[in-house]
């Protein structure tokens, strides 16, 4: 993205031709069509696990349990928003060292599986931690805590596992990588329309405990996806190996951290969320003050969020459909900019100037929401993209888990600034006559990361952008042999890693079988970008 001499901002041209915005359209038009052609390309065991983990375990997981978490620190255990912010923040810290995680599931297999385990051992977690929560009345502070911190914990390893798979295969399928985030972005946000659209009633008929506890549903959704898994077996592993293993993904890991191709947007990414402030937890007791604020109530709140939602889906299909060939640093610039101005909207619904114009508070809430969303959407594929893009074959699990821990760790510091900031301002549970210089400090603070667009590749997103020397290195060879191929999963029966060969005369096959066909049995990949050599 560069600035024109009018000093206005455009973006870039795509990358890819039109073949790819042809495949987007063709997706959105025919979902039914684009997920059989997933389940042929993926198998359907995969696609399966992203729908359990995405779109049940973070989709109406996430939106249940954070309607939820926020009446239950408000009513039950009555804190201060200062305070509610930040125990979500201790409640997601098990996604920061997401890379622990990822080092399980990539050098240590259990009874010879890589994945499955790990999604039942999520399950069991999440189950036992929400029922305890639900059943036991009277808990005080720690002990809910460490409950809702057990949860995040197992919803944690779970997308650390799925995550692992989505990594993999974008390097045997590299031209689907942007399709795999989709399909990620699409179950998700269909998930939380789900969860959102009840959550308002759960919380309403059987309160924030009750719904809590329902949580343990998405969970056990995840058990058994463990259990159904296809996954070969590695025979004979030498568990007395496992350190060496460990410390030879480890020095993998340093030895990526160290290319600047990768580095610099590891800087970026963790900066860029570390710097837009989040004050959700004083927006949330403000929406609910029947006082000061409009007094939504809990099926308002459900519902509102619900429609927001929609705008998550929406961004979906539209980065599927025509940004997803776009530069990576044009989709960002924009993405900043835009998410500036759509929370400039939080500012006129907290002053009331929507009143003033005749917009009554439930609406002008829904249409904010929706907006909201849909850029933070636009915003958040373009990272995981570009994260699934750094990763190195045989440590991609552990290397994955770590740019999203890098990206979690930037949530985490937003959220307890944020607290920080509201708590400086005195925005308690019953005032908030500050909590427009909150929101007006925060659209400020999204700007900022635009001064670091610098650390980020001008390359679009169908591009390679590890080094072909790193990609070719011996120990690296080595390393996936030795390692991650023999617990490989998930690809075609038989598989392990494919050859860039195998891959390029496959989708040329496709290419010309396509032109005999109609476009709804077109590849979801974009023909016009180059291959990602492994």
């Amino acid at each position: 993205m560069e600035p024109r001499e009018d000093g206005t901002l455009h973006l870039q041209e795509p990358a890819g031709g039109g073949c790819g915005a042809i495949i987007g359209k063709s997706c959105v038009a025919s979902p039914c069509r684009w997920l059989r052609r997933l389940y042929r390309e993926l198998h359907w065991s995969f696609v399966l696990s992203v729908v359990a983990v995405y779109g049940a375990c973070q989709g109406v997981g996430n939106s249940v349990g954070g309607v939820a978490a926020g009446y239950y620190w408000k009513d039950v255990q009555r804190v201060q928003p200062s305070a509610a912010q930040f125990y979500q923040g201790v409640t997601d810290a098990p996604w920061v060292v997401k890379p622990l995680w990822g080092l399980l599931t990539d050098v240590i297999p259990v009874a010879g599986y890589r994945c499955r385990p790990y999604f039942v051992l999520a399950g069991v977690i999440g189950v036992s931690s929400m029922l305890m929560l639900s059943l036991h009345h009277g808990l005080g502070i720690m002990p809910a805590l460490l409950a809702l911190t057990a949860q995040s914990a197992g919803a944690a390893v779970a997308d650390v596992t799925v995550d692992a798979l989505v990594a993999q295969n974008s390097i045997t399928h590299p031209l689907l990588a942007s399709d795999m985030q989709s399909l990620c972005g699409f179950s998700s946000s269909l998930g939380a329309l789900l969860g959102f659209s009840i959550s308002g009633l759960l919380v309403h008929s059987i309160g924030s405990q009750g719904a809590l506890g329902l949580l343990s549903i998405p969970s056990a959704l995840v058990l058994s996806a463990g259990i159904l898994l296809k996954e070969n077996r590695a025979a004979e592993f030498d568990y007395k190996q496992v350190h060496k293993k460990f410390y030879k993904a480890i020095q993998c890991m340093g030895t990526t951290l160290k290319c600047p191709e990768v580095w610099r947007p590891c800087v970026y990414m963790f900066l860029s969320h570390n710097l837009s402030l989040d004050i959700q937890g004083g927006m949330f007791y403000w929406y609910t003050d029947p006082v000061v604020g409009p007094g939504f109530s809990e099926g308002s709140i459900g519902l509102i969020y619900a429609i927001g939602s929609v705008g998550s889906l929406l961004g979906v299909l539209l980065y599927q459909s025509a940004l997803k060939d776009y530069p990576f640093r044009s989709i960002l610039l924009w993405g900043q900019v835009l998410s500036s101005l759509a929370g400039m909207l939080d500012l006129v619904l907290v002053t009331r100037l929507n009143l003033k114009i005749g917009i009554p508070d439930y609406f002008f809430a829904m249409i904010d929401n929706s907006i909201s969303q849909m850029v933070g959407r636009l915003k958040w594929l373009p990272l995981l993209v570009l994260c699934s893009k750094l990763c190195s074959p045989g440590i991609e699990g552990t290397f994955y888990a770590l740019l999203m821990s890098l990206q979690n760790a930037g949530l985490l510091m937003s959220a307890w600034w944020g607290g920080l900031l509201l708590h400086m301002l005195d925005v308690t549970r019953m005032e908030f006559s500050n909590l427009w210089i909150a929101v007006l400090i925060r659209n400020v603070s999204r700007l900022v990361p635009l001064t670091l667009l610098f650390l980020v590749p001008q390359s679009d997103q169908n591009s390679t952008l590890l080094p072909a020397e790193m990609l070719q290195d011996d120990d690296y060879t080595e390393t996936v042999k030795a390692g991650s191929v023999e617990f490989s999963v998930l690809v075609q029966d038989g598989s392990g890693f494919i050859s860039p060969n195998i891959v390029a005369e496959d989708q040329q096959s496709k290419m010309f079988d396509a032109e005999n066909d109609d476009v709804e049995s077109i590849p979801l990949v974009n023909k016009g970008g180059p291959t990602f050599d492994s």
